[in-house]
């Protein structure tokens, strides 16, 4: 059948139903819905939203942890043209409040405990909200199975409603997460999104098997956003179960359970099984241990492109993947053939280690106003550092800037995919859309073979007094590859220098002061403590070594606390919120400057 709205992949897949089309944890047991049942589910929304008076055009906001009913209520709403409003579930409850009267939703769908109690305290503010529905109980709530019963009490032939969506109909609103201001609500149609699922399911990037019956898929990053949401809807168009982890804690006993062939994440989580792994790895002894380090030390080059390698290496590394590897495969399920990852930049020597320890990791990239999907690594066509070439349909062009070489430059794209515009944000719907062109404010290159490198975000970048133009991304990106660095932002605009912010990583950095017989008190006196600062300026000398002289980091200052979505100062998607940071931290940053001649690094 042609596909040409998003509900229309769900009509296909009840030609071949899976009975566990999508699942969940619930009271200890895994739930599955079947393809039959989530179609039916879906329906009795449907119905449920013109019995409540609710027609084509109009919103309804969503907010909630991964969960089957945030699909149900997802697939209800679009496929009888009522535009679906998610909201990021660690927002606060001022965002909630903004985002609900911005778009004009007149229902809200929320779960329950701390998500409940924020959309309670702003529910005052919020006029023309006409009904919220909880998924869990809550007092002075009315639950979500109370909006099932008015679909289940309707017998409304949906066809027509169904017919009547467009594929250049409004699908969603999705706000953008704001590093720099109030969230823009992206306007994305039918034909954006679904232009982007059929694109990335006729390229060889997700895995298929001869029965695609078994292939499971493990979703645990956020549906509200724009790379979950078109997952959730490549993973229905590909017959692929999905089961939703309970949460970021139970991920690696979720992985266990469901075996996955298939899951998407953030370069941070990697990260940090990486560090897990390393962590685990600094406590053998004898032969494990030397198999343990001899194996990471043969793959931390390694090429995935590489087809020369000669046999001497070929068999060590068949080795090493079946003595230590193996146990790594075996943590993360035992199948898992594809992790996508994106949203940020994934460090070449995690990829090099995680390609050698035999698992395809394809780096892409994308932006909520483009669908998301820009451009991604393939199978057919991969190359470690890229966010792999652009996909077919999307064009992408270098735009020359200041400050950069000449073959580097804003990313602009044009294609089926790029949004409509922000809603009811003329303005800045102007400035980033430009004879048809979406100007991204990320900074790259293409390769002579067409891959895309992101080197930085445009509004990032920033001009030392000297006049020497400083990309932060890359300096950041490294910093945290250290296994004592948990955080860093690098500052200096109309400095002589760069200087940095960083937070420890205090597991590894306790770690290690026990190993050393070094006391102390608290965070702050373990920071200050000279051998630590001698630790972290270690570090640094060795990272900036790989950058050049007037990029290196001259100065930095240790904070005791992480950086979190809720302190405000990291984004729902875990970016800096740079202007909060550089406001926060105001003193510590002039005190760097201002004692620039000192020895020592600064510690607050």
């Amino acid at each position: 059948m042609e596909i040409r709205r998003l509900h229309d992949f769900l009509a296909e897949q009840l030609q071949n139903p899976r009975a566990d089309a999508i699942a969940a944890k619930k009271q200890g047991r895994w739930v599955t819905y079947s393809t039959q049942e989530v179609a039916r589910l879906a329906d009795t929304v449907s119905r449920a939203l013109l019995a409540l008076g609710l027609k084509k055009g109009d919103r309804i906001a969503l907010v909630s942890p991964n969960r089957p009913e945030w699909n149900f209520i997802d697939l209800g709403a679009v496929q009888i043209g009522v535009i679906v409003v998610p909201m990021y579930a660690n927002s606060i409850a001022k965002e909630y409040e903004y985002i609900i009267q911005h778009s004009e939703s007149r229902l809200l769908f929320c779960s329950g405990g701390d998500i409940w109690e924020k959309v309670r305290s702003i529910l005052p503010n919020c006029p023309t909200l006409e009904k919220v529905y909880t998924f869990d109980p809550e007092p002075e709530a009315t639950l979500w199975t109370e909006f099932l019963k008015l679909g289940e009490a309707s017998s409304v032939d949906l066809t027509p409603y169904k017919a009547a969506v467009q594929p250049e109909d409004w699908a969603t609103f999705l706000y953008t997460s704001g590093t720099t201001g109030t969230p823009k609500g992206v306007i994305l149609t039918h034909h954006n999104i679904v232009s982007n699922i059929l694109t990335v399911r006729a390229l060889n990037l997700l895995p298929r098997s001869s029965n695609q019956q078994e292939l499971r898929a493990l979703s645990f990053l956020p549906l509200n956003h724009s790379f979950e949401r078109m997952v959730f809807y490549t993973y229905l168009a590909m017959g692929i179960g999905v089961y939703y982890a309970e949460s970021l804690d139970k991920i690696a006993e979720n992985l266990r359970e469901v075996k996955p062939h298939v899951f998407t994440s953030v370069p941070r989580l990697l990260e940090k099984v990486y560090e897990r792994i390393m962590a685990t790895g600094q406590t053998l002894t004898g032969l494990k241990r030397r198999l343990f380090f001899w194996a990471l030390k043969l793959v931390e080059h390694y090429d995935p492109e590489r087809k020369d390698y000669p046999l001497s290496y070929r068999l060590q590394l068949a080795l090493a993947r079946a003595l230590v590897f193996r146990k790594w495969k075996e943590a993360l399920g035992g199948n898992v053939q594809l992790i996508v990852t994106g949203a940020a930049a994934l460090p070449r020597y995690l990829a090099r280690i995680f390609w050698g320890a035999g698992f395809h990791i394809m780096e892409g990239y994308g932006l909520t106003e483009t669908s998301p999907v820009i451009s991604v690594n393939t199978f057919d066509a991969y190359r470690i550092g890229s966010v792999g070439k652009p996909i077919p349909g999307v064009e992408v062009r270098i735009e020359p800037l200041e400050g950069y070489p000449p073959n580097e430059g804003e990313i602009v794209v044009r294609g089926p995919n790029v949004m409509v515009g922000y809603y009811k944000n003329p303005e800045a719907t102007a400035d980033v859309l430009k004879n048809g062109w979406f100007y991204t404010g990320d900074v790259g290159k293409l390769d002579k073979d067409g891959f895309l490198y992101i080197t930085d975000r445009k509004k990032e970048l920033f001009k030392t007094a000297g006049g020497k133009y400083i990309a932060p991304q890359p300096l950041e990106s490294a910093l945290k590859s250290s296994f004592y660095i948990e955080q860093a932002m690098v500052v200096g605009e109309n400095r002589k220098f760069p200087a940095a912010l960083l937070v420890p990583s205090f597991p590894a950095l306790e770690k290690w002061a026990h190993e050393h017989s070094i006391s102390y008190t608290s965070r702050e006196d373990l920071i200050r403590h000279p051998r630590v600062q001698e630790l972290i300026q270690a570090e640094v000398d060795r990272i900036n070594a790989d950058f050049s002289q007037f990029e290196r980091v001259k100065k930095f200052a240790l904070l005791p606390k992480e950086w979190t979505i809720e302190g405000g100062e990291l984004t729902p998607t875990l970016k800096l919120k740079r202007r909060i940071i550089l406001s926060k931290y105001a003193d510590v940053i002039e005190s760097l400057y201002a004692e620039a001649e000192a020895q020592a690094p600064i510690v607050r």
